[in-house]
């Protein structure tokens, strides 16, 4: 992509995340909404021109960008309140559906379509499988929004499913020991997976 079309990308996130914490808003009242909103803008252009610099070329481009844009409001309602509102979870699933259908046809690549399914059955079930395992602290929001983010991450294959899918859990993880280490947060505290999961599967779209 361009340099000038990587400007247009970064203006564009900016304003998408200028327009995140009034939708967060809402599905909480949390005040730690209202503290991190200007954090929003920046984050969401960082985000949209990685997208853009590592799948410029890519006919799905324009779905993983609508998917940040539903999955930076996710970020933020769970850290809020630790909560991932069905609806949000719902219109990521279905624009990463109904685009990937769309670029799958108009590219003639019915193959990575199937891909894409198989992508977020297997991030789903995966997660399913986490979230009953004993002492799990994986929530069923967790786990429909692992399935979501497997589409596009089963459409550029296997090999960013697969960093999808582990590096969430090695970022929270880390997280976790880092704030247990500063005594930031105790042993039973509960925190947000959420964040991980649309971290981890973003820089698994950077270096697939």
């Amino acid at each position: 992509m361009s340099p000038v079309g990587l400007v247009g990308v970064a203006l564009l996130g900016g304003t998408v995340g200028v327009a995140v914490p009034p939708l967060a808003r809402r599905f909480t009242t949390s005040a730690r909404v209202r503290r991190g909103g200007w954090l929003t803008p920046p984050v969401a252009a960082v985000v949209f021109v990685g997208l853009a610099v590592a799948r410029g070329d890519d006919p799905a481009l324009p779905v993983l960008l609508a998917v940040a844009a539903v999955g930076l409001v996710l970020a933020v309602v769970d850290l809020a309140c630790l909560r991932l509102p069905d609806p949000l979870v719902l219109v990521a699933g279905l624009l990463a559906l109904a685009g990937l259908s769309a670029a799958a046809l108009l590219a003639g690549t019915p193959g990575r379509l199937l891909g894409a399914l198989g992508g977020a059955a297997v991030a789903g079930a995966a997660h399913v499988l986490l979230a009953l395992l004993p002492g799990s602290r994986l929530g069923f929001g967790d786990v429909k929004l692992a399935a979501v983010l497997g589409l596009p991450l089963g459409w550029l294959g296997r090999d960013a499913l697969l960093t999808g899918l582990l590096l969430p859990h090695l970022l929270h993880g880390a997280l976790v020991l880092g704030l247990l280490a500063a005594r930031k947060v105790r042993r039973d505290a509960l925190l947000p997976v959420g964040p991980a999961l649309l971290a981890g599967a973003w820089l698994a779209v950077l270096v697939a």
